[in-house]
């Protein structure tokens, strides 16, 4: 089971982009695909595009604290992605209406 570091900065920072800690936690354990590592400071990041359970599709970056999975930021796809996203997965899991 995955455990995820939260603290004010981080829920505030994605509920500025209007998505939940819950919504970034399905997305990284639903096997999102990798899009990109980032080196910043030093710290290791992960950028992954992925799905909720209600089939909405998101980037979040994420980096490993210790034996915590601390998520940086998220916020919903470009539709370009989410088309991408659909073409390489198939359907989406939900059906949020946000998806194309």
């Amino acid at each position: 089971m995955l455990r995820f570091e939260w603290d004010d900065a981080n829920r505030s920072h994605i509920a500025a982009h209007r998505v939940s800690c819950l919504e970034a936690e399905q997305v990284i354990e639903n096997e999102p695909f990798d899009l990109e590592m980032q080196s910043v400071n030093g710290e290791e990041r992960f950028v992954q595009l992925g799905e909720t359970n209600a089939g909405r599709i998101l980037v979040v970056v994420s980096t490993w604290r210790r034996t915590l999975i601390r998520v940086v930021t998220a916020f919903d796809a470009p539709k370009s992605m989410k088309l991408t996203y659909i073409a390489q997965r198939g359907s989406p899991h939900g059906t949020d209406p946000q998806s194309p």
